[in-house]
């Protein structure tokens, strides 16, 4: 069963409103899986972790920026088998990005979420690659989010340690 990747740009939809729609889902499901209640609050948390609004702000940046590296990789290569990966690699991230926030805040299993976190943090740099082999400014859009998962999979990691009580309950 393949992917039909022209379809994604029939019927007056171009590769930036697809990319923008992709990012709106990513943001809104992993928003909505993302819950600070008293669970959350009840959380030790080491003295480095930013503050929780700043997350909103950071993710905007970092969707936009990668679904911008989406569209100039897809712009800039028109073969068919390299807009089969990179539509793969783009789905199978934003599956994964949303995957940590469920695991983390409505599971509540920040031990799944660690393990979870390296799987996403490959994901992103698979986007550097597939996007910086289209154009080198594509992959280098994508590494503030590697960047920034890199710091999540290290909070998540102090998470994990601070309470380990949450160890596999």
């Amino acid at each position: 069963m393949g992917l039909d990747v022209t379809g994604l740009t029939q019927g007056g939809l171009g590769p930036p409103v697809v990319a923008a729609l992709a990012a709106l889902v990513v943001a809104v499901a992993g928003g909505l899986a993302t819950v600070t209640d008293a669970w959350y609050r009840s959380l030790r948390v080491p003295d480095w972790k930013p503050p929780d609004w700043a997350f909103g702000p950071i993710w905007t940046v970092i969707l936009a920026l990668t679904a911008g590296a989406a569209v100039i990789a897809w712009n800039a290569d028109d073969s068919f088998a390299a807009r089969v990966v990179l539509v793969w690699a783009y789905a199978i991230n934003g599956v994964l990005n949303i995957a940590w926030s469920v695991l983390f805040f409505r599971l509540r299993r920040p031990d799944w979420a660690l393990t979870e976190v390296a799987f996403l943090w490959l994901s992103i740099a698979v986007l550097v690659l597939v996007t910086g082999r289209a154009a080198p400014a594509a992959g280098a859009m994508n590494l503030p989010y590697l960047l920034w998962v890199g710091i999540a999979a290290c909070l998540n990691l102090r998470i994990v340690r601070l309470n380990p009580s949450l160890r596999g309950a």
